[in-house]
């Protein structure tokens, strides 16, 4: 397979790969590369949960989210508790793993591990100083309802809370 590095950024490279498609058809593709994410639902209690409102240049302004990160070389789990401490100021006692989503398979291989944190504790956050965010406790059906309504529309933050409130037993 041929493959030129396009660009390379602080998070991301990209890569314009000759592919090989299954039908035989050859052709060139923009790929980029991702090192991976995860993201993590924090539970105060069994029914409720702390999400964060952050500023995302990308998306246009302020959107609601989970904590979440990329994976700088270490496991997903060590990942989801920095990123938990460092955003929302908590340390789990116990981190559930939820399962892995592609954000958008169709030009990225960035895979998400999603995970739900119980037994929380408060810690110091330690934001970076690009990340402006706001925590917000909410009960977790009132959290399903941002999703239903489309005013949480960040994907890795809507499976999150989908598979947590499942692993709680509040959706079948």
């Amino acid at each position: 397979m041929k493959r030129q590095l396009a660009y390379q950024g602080r998070s991301i490279s990209v890569w314009v790969e000759e592919a090989a498609l299954p039908n035989g058809v050859t052709t060139p593709l923009d790929i980029v590369r991702h090192p991976g994410a995860a993201a993590v639902v924090p539970f105060e209690r069994e029914d409720q949960v702390l999400l964060i409102r952050q500023y995302r240049h990308a998306a246009g302004g302020t959107i609601w989210e989970v904590p979440a990160g990329k994976l700088d070389g270490d496991t997903p789990e060590v990942c989801a508790a920095r990123e938990l401490e460092e955003e929302a100021g908590r340390r789990a006692g116990r981190l559930v793993p939820l399962g892995a989503i592609w954000t958008t398979p169709g030009f990225t291989d960035e895979r998400i591990h999603l995970f739900a944190a119980f037994d929380l504790e408060s810690v110091p956050h330690r934001r970076e100083e690009h990340e402006v965010i706001e925590l917000v406790p909410l009960a977790l059906d009132a959290a399903l309802d941002l999703v239903w309504s489309g005013e949480l529309c960040d994907a890795k933050s809507a499976l999150a809370l989908i598979h947590a409130a499942r692993r709680v037993g509040r959706l079948r």
